[in-house]
């Protein structure tokens, strides 16, 4: 069995075992996603959304949060770690958002429904690896569970589990992963075959087994 072949064995038992695995994250618009996953480096994803209910209660929309002050920002997401840094980020981030991508849709009404979900986050993978504080992580998993394009998120699970199951081999460096996986996976599958092996590592293959 070659790794095409194993990838989709693989595919097919997690839908199986996970079949509503979906982003562990909470969040209802494009830009509240952008935040979350940049608060969640080195931070559990449970913390993280119990802390952006309060940063969304201060700071309710794209433009609240770009003329924020830092040292709010930084005040409310500390307990996430990193809060100095993590909120630089999520600052500068709000202001390219707010600045460039605000009047990107032509119609006052289309641009109404967009915003109310999109927040004026760009669709294209390139544009979004040059906002503030976002990398191939982010930038992927906003193509997949925003707008629904192939997404190859390579987070510590997908890492572990892909070695651990032979899909990649000796390979630890995530974008060198993500690479090796667009070989094997599906477009169509990766975004939520990402998902299924969050699920599976934290069920089942966690970092400890052996």
């Amino acid at each position: 069995m070659d790794k095409q072949e194993l990838a989709l064995v693989v595919i097919d038992r997690l839908k199986k075992e996970y079949p509503d695995a979906d982003c562990p994250l909470d969040y209802n618009e494009a830009w509240k996603l952008l935040v979350s996953v940049r608060l969640a480096a080195q931070c559990t994803d449970a913390r993280v959304n119990v802390v952006v209910q309060d940063l969304y209660k201060k700071f309710p929309d794209v433009k609240a949060l770009a003329e924020a002050d830092v040292d709010e920002i930084e005040e409310i997401v500390r307990p996430c770690g990193l809060g100095r840094s993590k909120a630089r980020d999520i600052s500068a981030c709000m202001k390219v958002l707010e600045e460039k991508y605000g009047g990107n849709v032509p119609t006052t009404f289309m641009k109404i429904l967009y915003e109310q979900y999109h927040g004026n986050v760009p669709d294209d993978f390139d544009a979004l690896l040059k906002l503030p504080g976002v990398g191939r992580k982010s930038a992927n998993l906003i193509m997949g569970d925003v707008f629904g394009k192939p997404a190859i998120v390579t987070d510590t699970h997908c890492i572990r589990l892909t070695n651990r199951i032979g899909l990649v081999d000796g390979i630890k460096e995530p974008k060198k992963v993500e690479m090796a996986l667009w070989k094997i996976i599906p477009p169509e599958e990766g975004n939520d075959f990402c998902h299924r092996l969050v699920e599976h590592g934290r069920a089942v293959c966690t970092a400890r087994t052996k």
